[in-house]
């Protein structure tokens, strides 16, 4: 199993374009969204390449291995347009190591878990900041933002091969954070 997992597109045709371009080098089976796709939000600034309707396209092309969960700037209309599911809260997935829950981050965030058995991974978008924190009863995975990062991080994505999670530049594909997950 290899997904990847990226988080608040906002729009951005460039960074779409990109995700969809690492995508592919990576040879992923599917591609986790976790929320934020099409609008930037009123928080945000517009990011480059603004151009909801050009990743509608893009998106709709590979429907078939998009998997996504709803972010707060998601709506009814955007599912109209996009023709895979984007309104469920969450998603779980069972790996080798145990549950991950991938949810947006604006309902259950780090600071806010869901309720689940101790020893889950956390997995969620919204911030737009990439990280890895482990606490007493859960790991906090965020995979940052493709296209309106902050806190000077990078425009980024994780890869999860079942075992580890690895975060990489969506502008040059290079690694630079790693996590293992450990078996409970």
């Amino acid at each position: 199993m290899k997904i990847m997992i990226a988080s608040d597109i906002h729009g951005s045709a460039h960074f779409c374009e990109l995700m969809l371009k690492r995508f592919e080098e990576e040879k992923a089976e599917s591609l986790l969204l976790l929320g934020d796709i099409l609008y930037h939000g009123p928080r945000n600034d517009l990011p480059k390449e603004y151009n909801p309707k050009a990743v509608i396209e893009m998106l709709n092309r590979v429907k078939e291995k998009i998997f996504c969960v709803r972010g707060n700037c998601d709506t009814e209309v955007d599912q109209m347009v996009l023709s895979f599911p984007i309104m469920a809260e969450y998603a779980l997935i069972y790996s080798e190591n145990g549950l991950i829950y991938a949810t947006h981050g604006h309902k259950y965030g780090e600071t806010t878990p869901p309720p689940a058995e101790k020893g889950f991974v956390l997995l969620n978008g919204h911030t737009h900041v990439p990280k890895c924190v482990e606490y007493e009863n859960y790991t906090y995975l965020n995979p940052g933002s493709v296209s309106i990062p902050k806190e000077n991080s990078k425009h980024s994505y994780i890869i999860f091969n079942g075992t580890e999670f690895v975060w990489k530049d969506v502008e040059n594909g290079e690694e630079y954070l790693r996590y293992k997950l450990k078996k409970e």
